[in-house]
C-alpha cells in the first residue's frame, strides 16, 4: 500500500527514478531523525566511502599500480556492503516491523525482493 492510503493504488517500481512510486504518483519515504545516532552513523559511513572513491579516482589519474587500485576498489565494495547491512537492519527493525504491526503483510514480499537485489 502506498502513502496515499488508497486501497486501489498498486505499487509499481520506477526504474528511471530509482524510487518506488504508486499509480497515483506518491513516493514512499522514511522520515529519519537527523539527530539520531543511527542517522549520523549512516552519513558518516557514506562520507568515508565517498572519500575512498575520490582517492581511487586520484590513483587512476596518477597512473598508480593496477593492483593497488583494485585493492582500494575491493575496500570500497566491502564498505558499501557494510553500509547495506546496517541500513537493511534499520529498515527491518523499523519500517518492516511497523508495517507488519499495521497489518501490511505485503512488506514481507517487498523485503524478499529487496534482499534478492542486494545479494546479487
Amino acid at each position: 500500500m502506498c502513502a496515499c492510503e488508497d486501497k486501489k493504488c498498486q505499487m509499481t517500481e520506477s526504474a528511471a527514478a530509482g524510487e518506488e512510486k504508486s499509480c497515483c504518483g506518491c513516493v514512499r519515504h522514511k522520515y529519519r531523525d537527523k539527530d539520531s545516532k543511527e542517522y549520523k552513523c549512516l552519513i558518516s559511513r557514506l562520507k568515508r566511502i565517498e572519500g575512498q572513491v575520490r582517492g581511487v579516482c586520484k590513483m587512476v589519474e596518477d597512473d598508480r599500480y593496477c593492483v593497488d587500485i583494485l585493492t582500494q576498489v575491493s575496500a570500497i565494495q566491502s564498505a558499501l556492503n557494510a553500509f547495506n547491512k546496517e541500513l537493511l537492519a534499520q529498515h527491518i527493525k523499523s519500517c518492516v516491523v511497523d508495517d507488519i504491526r499495521a497489518g501490511h503483510d505485503e512488506v514481507v514480499d517487498e523485503l524478499v525482493t529487496t534482499l534478492q537485489k542486494v545479494m546479487k
